[in-house]
């Protein structure tokens, strides 16, 4: 059955919001990807079609974190969670958008939407219901962290949409975490506007169970002097997606970005990423990491564009990526699209495996193999790790990933 068809079998044509017709009629014009697109010529089919096999859950979740409580110093929001949220201090406030607002917004984004680009925005929309909708505008200094979860329960698809408003000269931790429990699909779009003189730092842990299914697109439009620090982690998941689109809508922004993909068995996991200046002195740094064993596949694919009018760009785009297996696959392409003649642009791609020689004078010295494999993955995941903003003590990720691995 054709994914529109599936929807409008859970949910009838008079119990459809406005945004879900809007998107339902979208999808109607590509009901599926297109495979020969870019964007989706490198994804597992069949992999794919068990995203949408479950479904759809809009009730409220039993919210069960494999990761640890909140502290007083942090501010813990869970998607689905039907409580007001208006946190106003001395120095910052974090009100709730009113669904008018929301409706607005959104009606906006889905008039630009390209059906390939953002084909996973408009089934996250289309499924998506206003209780698992969450807006916030966020003004002021001294902001506590922010830590904001979406789930997905097993056996079924669960649909969220995060949207953030960052007013002037706000500065905020934001850490996004998703979980998929065994046998679940989980789509989750975020959205962040950032204007003029704000900074996020940003986090996106993505964690999976056995057979979950990840859908996770994030469109972010940055005004000028802002900054937008990006770390993100994906892995144990069967199959999953995350799709990045920055915008500097007037230039004079900077954009640094560190992730990492990890993949083992037969999994698939992917980065998409596309970077657009509209505006001059703009500035990106980005690193993408992709790990494969066993027979799984990573993918990262990322593109900068830009135009004539974006002059003194200064772009940087690498992809390094390991190999632990002879069987696994990564395929990796960072692009450029220069029109501009004033730029600094550069990017690059390397593919290698643990390093014999290393390994080799840690095993004279008395470690074992897997321990000096540790060691040199702990170096590999140390970058990515210590660029999301995360509590070590809290958290402690690099140990997480060193005991799956």
């Amino acid at each position: 059955m054709e994914i529109v068809e599936k929807i409008k079998a859970y949910k009838s044509i008079d119990n459809q919001s406005e945004i879900q017709k809007i998107c339902l009629d979208k999808l109607q014009l590509s009901p599926l990807p297109n495979p020969k697109s870019e964007q989706w010529r490198l994804s597992n089919k069949s992999k794919f079609s068990n995203f949408l096999d479950y479904s759809v859950n809009e009730k409220d979740l039993n919210f069960d974190a494999p990761f640890p409580n909140t502290s007083q110093s942090i501010i813990r929001l869970v998607i689905g969670d039907n409580f007001p949220i208006n946190l106003i201090e001395e120095n910052y406030s974090i009100t709730q958008l009113s669904e008018d607002k929301l409706v607005k917004y959104i009606k906006g984004q889905i008039s630009c939407f390209d059906h390939n680009e953002n084909w996973s925005d408009l089934l996250n929309l289309s499924l998506n219901c206003s209780k698992n909708t969450l807006g916030l505008k966020i003004s002021g200094s001294k902001i506590p962290p922010i830590e904001i979860f979406s789930n997905a329960s097993s056996n079924s698809l669960n649909a969220k949409t995060l949207i953030i408003f960052l007013e002037k000269n706000c500065e905020i931790d934001l850490l996004q975490v998703n979980l998929g429990k065994d046998n679940s699909s989980l789509s989750q779009s975020t959205f962040l506007c950032l204007e003029e003189n704000s900074s996020l730092n940003h986090g996106v842990v993505s964690y999976g169970e056995n057979k979950s299914n990840l859908l996770n697109s994030l469109n972010v439009i940055q005004q000028k002097n802002s900054e937008y620090n990006l770390g993100s982690l994906h892995f144990k998941f069967n199959y999953a997606r995350f799709e990045i689109r920055i915008k500097q809508s007037e230039g004079n922004a900077k954009t640094n970005i560190k992730g990492m993909q990890i993949t083992k068995k037969d999994e698939q996991i992917s980065t998409y990423t596309k970077i657009d200046f509209d505006g001059p002195n703009g500035f990106l740094d980005q690193i993408n990491k992709s790990l494969a064993d066993d027979k799984s596949h990573a993918i990262f694919e990322g593109s900068i564009i830009v135009p004539k009018i974006a002059q003194k760009t200064d772009a940087s785009q690498l992809s390094r990526n390991l190999l632990l297996s002879n069987f696994a696959q990564i395929d990796t392409k960072p692009q450029l699209e220069i029109i501009a003649d004033d730029v600094k642009c550069k990017h690059g791609a390397t593919i290698s495996q643990l390093n014999e020689e290393e390994l080799f004078y840690m095993r004279t010295r008395g470690i074992t193999l897997t321990e000096a494999s540790k060691l040199q993955l702990s170096s590999y995941f140390q970058e990515i790790i210590s660029f999301i903003p995360v509590s070590k003590d809290r958290w402690d990720l690099l140990d997480k990933l060193l005991n799956e691995n």
